[in-house]
């Protein structure tokens, strides 16, 4: 049986963060849903609920957590906040899209160490090119990335992906949880 955080987080996600309708993906594929996870990530009750569910499966070695910005912001600093007052320290960043060329150079935005192991994060992943980015980049900067986390797995292809990389994958909700199928291997 399922936590009731998930069965929760469930719940949220289907009032505030699916649209169902004609969509055009970022692949350019056609849906007749949408996830918007980032409605659920943002709201308070929504923070506390990801995070809830984010502390339950990380592994307990993780030292620092985030992924390419945007995706992965309120996840990663939302959970360590959270992680903050429940007596665990973990460092956030986010990887920028393109590398800042004045004041603190590069991709880098937070607290992220060479050596830490890190848990990659992103809201919703089909095929997985976001948060793979993002493990590149945190490898390129000396940290150890361990596993990539979704809020939404819509694709079903990421673990393989994951895998390929040598990366675990853990999805909180999959898109049959939430009552629609995987996206197909073209998806975004």
């Amino acid at each position: 049986m399922e936590p009731l955080s998930v069965d929760l987080l469930k719940q949220h996600l289907l009032k505030h963060s699916i649209r169902t309708g004609d969509f055009v993906l970022k692949s350019g594929r056609r849906s007749n849903w949408f996830c918007d996870a980032k409605q659920t990530a943002c709201r308070a009750e929504g923070i506390l609920l990801v995070a809830d569910a984010v502390l339950d499966v990380m592994p307990p070695d993780i030292d620092a957590i985030g992924g390419l910005a945007a995706g992965a912001d309120p996840i990663a600093f939302g959970t360590a906040g959270v992680a903050a007052v429940r007596g665990r320290s973990l460092r956030a960043f986010s990887i920028r899209k393109e590398a800042k060329d004045h004041g603190v150079e590069g991709r880098l935005a937070g607290a992220l160490e060479a050596g830490d192991r890190v848990l990659i994060v992103e809201d919703t992943v089909t095929r997985g090119r976001s948060p793979l980015e993002a493990a590149r980049v945190v490898r390129a900067l000396g940290a150890e990335p361990q596993m990539i986390l979704a809020i939404v797995d819509r694709g079903g292809t990421c673990a393989a992906a994951a895998a390929a990389a040598g990366l675990a994958f853990r999805a909180l909700v999959t898109a049959p949880e939430l009552g629609f199928a995987y996206e197909s291997p073209g998806g975004a």
